[in-house]
């Protein structure tokens, strides 16, 4: 049975609609603020009520993101395995060009009667203080002669080069850094082989000198130390050659110098290559030299 209303029922059935709506939410406003202890019990049969209905609902969508997660799991497994099946592959050969290398070397050394490069022994220390002057570059670590350390040993850090032993006391050290205005150091370009020094001007970036005119030194090359000279072994990273400009060269440390807490002090054998610092006169000169008067 169909019910058809006229139309002007119809009309007036629209034009009593909205008012009613209207003042249907002005009630329910009304007394949501005139008392909530009314419509939060409401409130929570509602949700209570809903809420099996939407943990069943929202059981399919958690199956399918779990299933999507797994999958998305298994494609990069899978993109890790092949990776990590290159790359032991590639470590495969280098271990084989390794090995051969080796056997080759051993090899030569024979032939060659070539001296073994004598075992380095080393102390790790932690930096204690810094020289922070404007004319000196150094930094004071705490380990000394009880701890092994002998003056003329290379202070590096897993980056390189830092400098080199000046001063050892019982429990302290203090270490000339490559940056200091008395520091040398025999480097050797990785590239050309050619030889030169770098010497230090108390700035942070110190100098190559004693370049050949017609040498090909640009930026991006390498340096390590030569070896010449006796006070540091031959193949220690320095740094990179940062700015040219004619004959002058400005090189790049490896190592942050001014962020350095741990150096590893290493005794490569040639400390006995320095000179022994001259004594100081004191006292005791002055009387030996008093008693050797009166004689």
């Amino acid at each position: 049975m169909v019910v058809r209303l006229s139309q002007a029922r119809r009309a007036a059935l629209q034009r009593i609609t909205l008012p009613l709506l209207i003042a249907l939410s002005m009630v329910v406003i009304i007394l949501g603020k005139a008392d909530q202890a009314i419509l939060e019990p409401l409130r929570r049969s509602a949700i209570d009520a809903v809420a099996p209905a939407l943990d069943l609902l929202s059981g399919p969508a958690r199956f399918f993101d779990t299933a999507l997660d797994r999958a998305r799991g298994l494609a990069t497994v899978y993109r890790e395995n092949a990776r990590l099946a290159e790359e032991n592959e590639r470590l495969l050969r280098w271990q084989q060009s390794a090995l051969n290398l080796a056997a080759e070397n051993a090899q030569l050394r024979d032939l060659l009667k070539l001296t073994p490069e004598p075992s380095a022994s080393y102390v790790t220390a932690r930096v204690i203080a810094s020289s922070g002057g404007a004319y000196v570059r150094s930094v004071v670590v705490n380990a000394g002669r009880e701890n092994g350390v002998t003056r003329g040993q290379a202070a590096i850090t897993g980056d390189g080069l830092i400098g080199r032993v000046a001063e050892v006391g019982n429990r302290a050290s203090r270490i000339l850094l490559i940056t200091d205005l008395n520091s040398r150091v025999p480097v050797v370009v990785e590239g050309s082989r050619q030889r030169a020094v770098l010497a230090g001007d108390n700035s942070e970036r110190p100098e190559l000198r004693y370049v050949e005119a017609r040498s090909t030194v640009r930026i991006g090359d390498r340096l390590v130390t030569s070896g010449q000279g006796g006070v540091f072994p031959p193949g220690l990273p320095v740094g990179v050659v940062a700015a040219v400009e004619g004959n002058a060269a400005r090189v790049e440390p490896y190592a942050e110098l001014p962020r350095v807490e741990y150096v590893r002090l290493v005794d490569y054998g040639l400390a006995e290559m320095l000179p022994n610092p001259p004594p100081l006169a004191g006292r005791g000169a002055k009387r030996a030299e008093l008693s050797g008067g009166r004689r």
